[in-house]
């Protein structure tokens, strides 16, 4: 399935949870429901996904944990926050450089609608 097609469902979904939930919950509801409304979609998906670092030569392990990996190529980070920052779009980015992915999905669920909380981030910089 190509990333575009995962991509559709993905907001297909948060549309709808958004809908039916509405703002106010606590991030990690809208990733457990996510999670499970994906699934349901026949979509392998991985919660609170270790994300390994290399520094100074040694590595570390969990070093990190990104929210949902979906089909093991598109990395989802919820949020729940008044405004998204800066800040949340370098996350989402520094996730998708260390685990060598292009494309991830930046989900905000407190704003007035679930439209104006998705922002797609590309990784430019993929190391080989």
């Amino acid at each position: 399935m190509r990333s575009d097609d995962i991509s559709g469902i993905v907001i297909d979904e948060a549309i709808r949870i958004h809908r039916e939930l509405g703002p106010g919950l606590f991030e990690n509801v809208y990733e457990i429901v996510l999670a499970g409304r994906l699934e349901s979609r026949g979509l392998k998906v991985a919660r609170q996904v270790p994300v390994p670092i290399t520094f100074d030569g040694h590595l570390f392990e969990n070093a990190f944990k990104l929210d949902i990996l979906v089909e093991n190529s598109l990395i989802l980070e919820i949020k729940a926050v008044e405004t998204l920052s800066k800040a949340h779009a370098k996350q989402l980015l520094t996730y998708l450089r260390l685990m060598k992915q292009p494309v991830g999905l930046l989900l905000n669920f407190s704003g007035a609608t679930m439209k104006e909380g998705i922002r797609r981030m590309v990784n430019n910089h993929i190391a080989t």
